[in-house]
């Protein structure tokens, strides 16, 4: 079975981090409860049993941290390893062997920036700053659940914007979906560059609200349902 043109998500996301704009009142860096990794891979299988035999599989072949590993709606796994670039490229090597035609979708991302981890998990994380009615809020609503990982590395290293919450699979019928928020102009920016990068099989719709309502910026951020 030929693998469908979405898997190439490899090496596709390249350069440094970008400075974050002052939405709100600054508040001190936060201690990350995930911790940054220079890479990360996830895989998501359309086999939750294929799914489990290549996370064994991609552990016990290089010294990576599993990171979580579980099933998501509408009956898949996802499975999310990080470390150092040359043991998470030889996991990752390992579990496209063995997950084989089961792989519903891969990132790979060898210079993973650092806000992807805190946007995975934003309820457990300490407050950093938070979107208000002058702020604009962009959307990104992708297919699978690594295409909204790299949607969001991709928005966050190429414009000015932060990073809100990347939702994985549950409780969305298994799409990914990406929150940002930022001046209007960045966040269209950073709505653009994915636009660009992410193909039409895999970025479903991005929408940008330029100013958001007083009673609607307490209900934008949701706890990705990924993670417990």
């Amino acid at each position: 079975m030929t693998m469908p043109p979405y898997l190439s998500h490899d090496s596709l996301v390249k350069g440094g981090e970008s400075p974050k704009p002052t939405i709100s009142e600054p508040r001190p860096a936060p201690t990350p409860l995930f911790k940054a990794e220079p890479a990360l891979v996830l895989f998501e299988f359309s086999s939750i049993a294929r799914g489990m035999v290549a996370a064994d599989a991609m552990v016990k072949r290089s010294a990576v941290e599993l990171i979580h590993a579980g099933t998501v709606q509408p009956g898949r796994y996802l499975v999310l390893l990080g470390g150092e670039v040359a043991e998470v490229e030889e996991a990752m090597k390992a579990g496209k062997s063995v997950g084989g035609p089961a792989i519903e979708d891969v990132i790979w991302l060898p210079g993973v920036h650092p806000d992807v981890m805190v946007a995975l998990h934003p309820a457990n994380q300490p407050p950093r700053t938070s979107p208000t009615e002058k702020d604009a809020l962009g959307i990104i609503e992708t297919r699978t659940a690594p295409a909204a990982i790299h949607a969001g590395d991709i928005a966050v290293k190429g414009a000015q914007i932060l990073l809100l919450s990347i939702r994985l699979s549950d409780g969305l019928g298994g799409k990914g979906l990406v929150l940002l928020t930022g001046l209007v102009s960045d966040v269209e920016a950073a709505l653009e560059l994915v636009r660009n990068r992410l193909d039409s099989l895999t970025l479903l719709h991005s929408e940008v609200i330029s100013q958001l309502h007083p009673d609607f910026v307490q209900n934008i951020v949701g706890q990705s349902r990924f993670f417990r």
